[in-house]
């Protein structure tokens, strides 16, 4: 079975909606007693695209889509349509343009970074849920349009009108802050992502795994993510209608270089998975903030027309047995008040001072990484 820990062509925002954080009095991820039973395959089913919008309306499935067969190709295969917005809000924060990717529908709107995104369709950004958000922004095909305001500091408001376009992601950037250390963010898993993973970690001497603002994707691809720093063994494991299964890395990835994953409000789905097998397996040092807490598993079903739905079918746990749905997982080193991103390098740098300990093995439940790493 084909798995997908995504969010439908609305949700899947990870190159485009940056990092989340949940606005105060809004609703996380559900738990895990919460939401639908798991859904029925339904794979072949003849449905029309009005019964199978209704069957995702009907379900009371938060994390349900219906994807046309172009939309999921897009999806899976890294485009998008929108406007070109990376977004960054703190909790309780204003949200701000982190990032306006050149040559966007934003960027030739003047769009630019560090302005403050004051309402989405008329509704006030800092009040809206992440998923109501994104779908705002994200909620419509190219040449479908969007209003938004934006605010340069104490400036005036400006009110624009944004005609969304056909626009590729940059899933994977690479750069490197200092000799030998890689800094790999990893925006959201589309297919080939995993291999642009191992390519950039080849030869260093230190990773920095940024996951902030990854909104997830293909499960398989976190798996391969997880394959280039663990040796074999469990990465997460979940039940299909009663059915256990287990996801495992291949064999012969690199255990030795010393790994920090930065995580943040906005890391979700299948990166909470990754982040959250590689603290278990004491082969990382998460930094940052509590991450978001979606721990379920959707199951792409294709219909007879090549469209597909996106249904949950259970959820997921770490190999310590923890599941991250409405909790998310804790970061070892919290950075609160501190850049995460020099906090990050400098603990990378303590742990490459330090004799090399992460052999790959389970931790115990909670077990922090950073302990049990240490010499």
């Amino acid at each position: 079975m084909t798995l997908g820990l995504v969010f439908g062509a609305v949700l899947f925002a990870g190159a485009a909606s940056g990092a989340w954080g949940e606005p105060d009095g809004s609703s996380r991820a559900p738990s895990s007693s919460e939401g639908p039973p798991p859904a029925a395959d339904l794979a072949g089913a003849d449905l029309t695209p009005q019964q199978a919008r209704q069957l995702v309306g009907d379900s009371g499935d938060r994390w349900a889509a219906y994807l046309s067969p172009q939309q999921y190709a897009d999806l899976t295969g890294g485009r998008y349509a929108g406007v070109g917005l990376n977004v960054d809000r703190e909790a309780g924060g204003p949200t701000l343009v982190a990032e306006v990717v050149p040559g966007s529908p934003a960027a030739r709107a003047g769009i630019e970074p560090g302005q403050r995104l004051v309402t989405v369709d008329g509704a006030p950004a800092e009040q809206l849920p992440v998923t109501e958000l994104v779908s705002r922004l994200r909620g419509g095909p190219a040449g479908s349009t969007v209003a938004v305001e934006v605010r340069d500091g104490a400036g005036p408001v400006r009110e624009l009108t944004l005609t969304r376009a056909e626009l590729s992601t940059r899933e994977v950037e690479v750069e490197h802050p200092a000799p030998g250390v890689a800094r790999i963010a990893v925006h959201a898993f589309t297919e080939g992502v995993a291999e642009q993973v191992r390519a950039a970690e080849a030869g260093s001497r230190g990773v920095v795994l940024d996951l902030r603002g990854n909104s997830g994707g293909l499960v398989g691809e976190a798996v391969d993510t997880a394959s280039v720093f663990l040796d074999g063994g469990p990465v997460a494991s979940y039940q299909v209608h009663g059915e256990h299964r287990e996801l495992t890395a291949a064999p012969g990835g690199d255990t030795a270089v010393p790994l920090v994953v930065l995580v943040d409000g906005g890391t979700m789905s299948a990166a909470e998975l990754l982040a959250g097998a590689l603290q278990d397996r004491s082969r990382a040092v998460l930094v940052g903030s509590r991450t978001f807490g979606k721990g379920t598993v959707q199951q792409p079903s294709r219909l007879a027309d090549g469209s597909v739905l996106e249904l949950t079918v259970g959820r997921y746990q770490t190999p310590a047995g923890r599941s991250p749905d409405g909790t998310g997982v804790q970061p070892d080193v919290p950075a609160a008040g501190e850049d995460p991103q020099a906090l990050a390098l400098k603990v990378l740098d303590g742990l490459s001072g330090s004799a090399p300990g992460a052999t790959g093995t389970p931790a115990a439940p909670g077990a922090p990484a950073a302990e049990a790493a240490a010499p």
